[in-house]
């Protein structure tokens, strides 16, 4: 293990789960090796945590809802775990009531343990292969993680990854945020810069249709409350926003700050869209970080990836990645105090 490292936990067939401290531009973050998640994230000068997260192993297995994860090889849903791709048809693990696939299958990405590949004071790279034929997937595909503190503020994410066989491959940092020291962030407020959003079905699927974020309680290009959402008439928000087409050049797409702490988390990324989760199913059983019970609504999530079932959807971005590409995701997380 590497300076900064220490043993987590140990694994039934042997492995250690390491947890990664890495420090820089005002932020330390504990990151660890199974699933890639973001364990606990800190700013100088606030004294809570910026994310949610449990202290042991046991309850990220049985209880977390995907706290600071990186889930693939396809985050988000896909419509009854089918697609095809060159006329070939394939059947995905349906984990999500039996009905769709989610986050990459029982266990997905976001459960396995990933492997140090590198690391510095401010920043560690994890690397995982995940296989042909595991939850259904073609092709294996070589992924990697890199978190970085890599400025005022800045958690810096990146993810690549290569295939042998064509695949659908989505990764996104599934952390939970809350910018102040409440036990819920609907007194937060937020600034999504989309023109557009996916409706979805009762499973969550989006119905296909692209519809404008005008005139509806998903229209969030100026400063809104998040306790908007549970007023009467409106909607708790699991959906995706839609930022473009297809990747571009990492640009600014989202702000949320809280007028209680003075902190603002501004996101940049290179992706087509951003799910915005507002936790209204949160509720483990268990402790979380510092002793906190979380309950609905206690963090919010700004996903930002490909947007969900793209690869049953021809006017989607792209969710295909083919043997000699190299999919390269960027997404900044950046953190202010007054």
């Amino acid at each position: 293990m590497g300076a900064g490292n220490e043993i987590f936990c140990r694994l039934e067939n042997g492995e250690t789960v390491e947890r990664i401290t890495i420090k820089g531009g005002g932020l330390t973050a504990h990151v660890l090796t199974w699933g890639a998640v973001i364990q606990d994230l800190r700013l100088e000068g606030h004294d809570a945590p910026l994310v949610l997260g449990f202290e042991d192993l046991v309850a990220y297995r049985e209880h977390s809802p995907y706290f600071g994860a990186t889930p693939g090889r396809c985050a988000n849903r896909i419509a009854g775990g089918r697609f095809s791709i060159d006329g070939q048809d394939f059947q995905l693990e349906r984990n999500e009531r039996g009905v769709t696939h989610l986050h990459g299958g029982s266990d997905g990405t976001g459960r396995q343990n990933w492997h140090v590949a590198g690391q510095g004071a401010d920043f560690v790279t994890l690397t995982l292969t995940d296989p042909a034929g595991r939850a259904g997937y073609p092709g294996t595909c070589a992924l990697s993680c890199t978190y970085r503190l890599s400025g005022d503020g800045v958690l810096a994410v990146t993810y690549e990854a290569t295939t042998d066989a064509p695949t659908p491959v989505n990764l996104c940092q599934h952390s939970y945020f809350i910018l102040d020291a409440s036990l819920d962030a609907l007194g937060h407020e937020i600034r999504l810069q989309a023109e557009h959003y996916l409706p979805v079905d009762e499973n969550l699927i989006p119905t296909g249709e692209i519809r404008p974020v005008a005139g509806t309680p998903f229209d969030l290009r100026d400063w809104t409350p998040l306790r908007r959402q549970t007023e009467e008439g409106s909607v708790a928000f699991d959906h995706n926003f839609c930022l473009s087409t297809a990747r571009q050049a990492k640009r600014p797409v989202a702000e949320v700050r809280s007028p209680l702490s003075g902190i603002t988390l501004s996101v940049l990324t290179t992706e087509p869209g951003v799910q915005l989760y507002t936790g209204a199913k949160v509720a483990p059983p268990v402790p979380g970080l510092d002793g906190r019970r979380y309950g609905p609504f206690a963090g919010f999530c700004l996903e930002t990836q490909t947007w969900p079932d793209a690869i049953n959807h021809e006017n989607f971005p792209n969710a295909v990645l083919r043997p000699g590409e190299t999919l390269r995701q960027e997404t900044d997380y950046i953190f202010r105090k007054g």
